[in-house]
C-alpha cells in the first residue's frame, strides 16, 4: 500500500467532530471510551453516546432503538399514584366522619327553640321559618307522603315553582309567595330550602346537607292575570299539603294544580264589562252624582272597558290599554258640559277613573317594600307609575280638547255632599261588590268584602266629613281597619287576605284628587295641578300603608308559634332591629 493510499480515509470509517487534532497531546485531552457493539464490526460513534458507566443494558439480542431522552439506570422517577375520581367541591374529605364531627358553633345567647304550633295557619308558621337562619330552623315533622326511596327532589322543586308562579301572577305579596313555596317543600321533607322571589323570576335552592351538592331551579313569570278564585284554590292546595293529617301525593298535587290552571274564570268578559260600568256609576254617586251622572259614568266605563279589551286582543301593551280606557268617561263628561246639560261632569269623569286606578298593584308594591323585598316593590311601583301615566295621558288629551272647545270645567268644584250618608254607604258597598267581581273573586267572599268596604267608607266619612280630620289621616285609619278585618277573615278561612282587602279599599281610592289635578294641568294651572296630584299620591300611599299596618297589628296580637312569645319574636325578626 502506498503512502497516498494511507492518507485516504477508509469507506467504513466515520470521522468524529471531536477527533483530537494532530499535534495535541493525549495527556491533555482524556477521551471516554465508547462501548462497541461487537468485535470486528464497524460502528458509528455519536456525539450523544452514553458515557461508560451510564450505559443502558440491552434486553435481548434484537436490535433496539435508544432515545436520547431515556433516563439513565438508577434515576427512574417513581410513578405517581392513581388520580382520585373527579368529584364535587362539596364532597367530604376522606378523613371526615359525620358521626365524629365536632359540635357546631353555638352563639353566646343560645339558639331560640321554636316549635311550630299546629293550630296556627301555615302562612304564619312558614313566615316565621323564613325569617330564621337556616341553622336555627327546627327539624321538619315526620313526612307522611314520601314515596319509596325518598321524595323526587327535582319534581318537588318544579311543583313548588309552579305554585309560586300562580301566586305571584295573581298579585300575591313576595313574602307570602315565599312562605307558600317553603310550605310546599317542607311538606315533602325538603327542609333546607331557600326560595327567592322577584317581580318576574322565582328560584329555589335545596341542599340536602352541608356536604352535598345544592339543587337549584328557577321559573320566569311572563303573564299576569287577576283571578282571586284561582288564587284561593292554590291557597287551599298549599293548606292541604301543610296539613299533617291530609295525605296528598306528588301526583295528586300535580293533578290538582293542572285543574286549577284549566279552570275558566267564574265571570265572563261581558259580566266584567257590566261590573266596570256599575263600579263607575256607584263611584260617581259616591262623590255627589245623581241618576244621569250614574248612567253617563257607567256608559263611559263600559265603552272604555270594551276598547281596552280590543287593544288587548291586538297585543298592545297595558299602558295603551289604560290610555284608551280613560278616554270615553272623560269624553262623555266633556260632552255633557259642552251641551250645557245640568249635571256634574266632574263626577262623571271621577267615576270613570275609579274603575282604572291600580289599587291592587299599589297595595302589593307597598307591602313588598315594608316587608323588605325592595326589588319587587320597586318594580311594582314602576308598574303602577306606568299605569297612572297612561290614565293621565288619556284624560289629559280629552280635557285639553274639551277646554279648547269651550267646556266650563271648574277645578275648585266640591264633590261628595255629606248630607247623604245612607246613600253613600250603600254606594260604597255596591262599589266594593263590583270591584270584587272585576277581581274574579269567589262568590263566598263577595258578601264579606262588601261589608268590609261599607265599614271602610263609614269610618272615613265619620272622620273626614263629620270630624273634620284631614283626608290622608282618615284614609289611613279606614284602610287600617280594612287590613285588620281582611287578615281576620283570611285566618278564619285559611285563605289569602287579598280577596278580603283589595276590593274593600275601592271606595277610598283617590279618584277625585286625580281628576282635579289633571284638570288644573289642562287649564295651564300647573302649581295647583301638581298639588292635587301630590294629594292623590299621598292618599294612595295612606291606603297601602294602612292596609299593611292593619295586617301587622293583627299578627302582633296573634298567637306566636313557639309558645314563649319573646323567643318566637326574636326568631321571627326580619332584620337585626334596634
Amino acid at each position: 500500500m502506498t503512502d497516498a493510499e494511507d492518507l485516504k480515509p477508509q469507506s467504513d470509517e466515520a470521522r468524529s467532530a471531536f477527533r483530537v487534532p494532530a499535534g495535541n497531546s493525549m495527556t491533555q485531552v482524556q477521551l471516554i471510551p465508547v462501548v462497541q457493539p461487537g468485535d470486528g464490526e464497524s460502528s458509528t460513534t455519536s456525539e450523544f453516546a452514553v458515557p461508560e458507566g451510564l450505559a443502558v443494558p440491552r434486553t435481548g439480542t434484537e436490535s433496539e432503538t435508544t432515545s436520547e431522552f431515556t433516563l439513565p439506570e438508577g434515576l427512574e422517577v417513581p410513578q405517581p399514584p392513581a388520580a382520585e375520581p373527579e368529584g364535587s367541591a362539596f364532597s367530604p374529605p376522606s378523613t371526615y366522619s359525620a358521626r365524629q364531627a365536632p359540635p357546631a358553633f353555638t352563639p353566646p345567647g343560645g339558639i331560640p327553640v321554636v316549635s311550630l304550633a299546629k293550630d296556627v295557619p301555615w302562612q304564619d308558621r312558614m313566615r316565621t321559618m323564613l325569617r330564621m337562619p337556616v341553622a336555627e330552623r327546627p327539624a321538619p315533622e315526620p313526612v307522611q307522603r314520601a314515596e319509596e326511596g325518598g321524595p323526587a327532589v327535582p319534581r318537588v322543586l318544579d311543583l313548588t315553582l309552579r305554585i309560586g308562579e300562580l301566586l305571584l301572577a295573581g298579585g300575591e305579596g313576595a313574602e307570602d309567595v315565599e312562605a307558600a313555596m317553603f310550605a310546599v317543600c317542607r311538606s315533602y321533607g325538603l327542609d333546607r330550602c331557600e326560595p327567592n322571589v322577584t317581580f318576574t323570576l322565582l328560584s329555589i335552592s335545596y341542599q340536602p346537607s352541608l356536604v352535598d351538592d345544592p339543587v337549584t331551579a328557577s321559573r320566569t313569570v311572563r303573564r299576569r292575570g287577576t283571578d282571586y278564585t284561582r288564587l284561593a284554590a292554590v291557597f287551599q292546595l298549599v293548606d292541604d299539603l301543610s296539613d299533617p293529617e291530609t295525605h296528598v301525593s306528588l301526583e295528586e298535587s300535580y293533578r290538582r294544580l293542572a285543574e286549577i290552571r284549566r279552570n275558566r274564570h267564574p265571570y265572563s268578559g261581558w259580566v266584567l264589562t257590566a261590573a266596570a260600568g256599575l263600579l263607575a256609576g256607584t263611584a260617581s254617586v259616591l262623590v255627589g252624582g245623581d241618576l244621569i251622572v250614574f248612567v253617563a259614568a257607567a256608559l263611559g266605563a263600559m265603552l272604555g272597558d270594551r276598547l281596552a279589551w280590543l287593544c288587548a286582543g291586538r297585543g298592545l301593551p297595558e299602558f295603551y290599554q289604560f290610555t284608551v280606557a280613560a278616554m270615553p268617561p272623560a269624553a262623555i263628561g266633556v260632552a255633557l258640559n259642552v251641551t250645557h246639560v245640568d249635571v256634574k261632569a266632574s263626577a262623571v269623569i271621577t267615576g270613570g277613573l275609579f274603575a282604572l286606578l291600580p289599587g291592587r298593584a299599589l297595595v302589593a308594591s307597598v307591602q313588598d317594600g315594608l316587608t323588605g323585598f325592595y326589588i319587587t316593590a320597586a318594580a311594582r311601583l314602576l308598574e303602577v307609575m306606568y299605569f297612572f301615566v297612561g290614565i293621565v295621558t288619556g284624560v289629559l288629551l280629552v280635557l285639553y280638547f274639551g277646554v279648547k272647545l269651550g267646556a266650563q270645567l271648574n277645578p275648585d268644584a266640591a264633590l261628595g255632599a255629606s248630607e247623604r250618608p245612607v246613600l253613600q254607604i250603600v254606594a260604597s258597598m255596591l262599589l266594593s261588590l263590583t270591584f270584587a267581581v272585576l277581581l274574579q273573586q269567589e262568590r263566598s267572599t263577595v258578601l264579606w268584602v262588601t261589608l268590609n268596604g261599607g265599614v271602610a267608607w263609614s269610618v272615613y266619612a265619620a272622620m273626614h266629613n263629620v270630624g273634620g280630620i284631614s283626608p290622608v289621616a282618615s284614609t289611613a285609619v279606614a284602610a287600617g281597619l280594612v287590613g285588620l278585618f281582611g287578615q281576620l277573615l283570611s285566618r278564619y278561612q285559611f285563605a289569602s287576605a287579598l280577596p278580603f282587602t283589595t276590593a274593600a279599599i275601592g271606595p277610598l281610592l283617590p279618584g277625585s284628587a286625580t281628576y282635579f289635578g289633571l284638570l288644573a294641568i289642562a287649564q295651564n294651572n300647573i302649581d295647583k295641578g301638581l298639588l292635587s296630584l301630590a294629594k292623590a299620591v299621598s292618599l294612595a300611599m295612606a291606603i297601602a300603608i294602612g292596609v299593611n299596618l292593619g295586617s301587622e297589628i293583627f299578627r302582633l296580637f296573634l298567637r306566636v308559634p313557639g309558645g314563649a312569645s319573646a323567643a318566637g319574636r326574636r326568631a321571627a325578626k326580619r332584620t337585626r332591629g334596634f
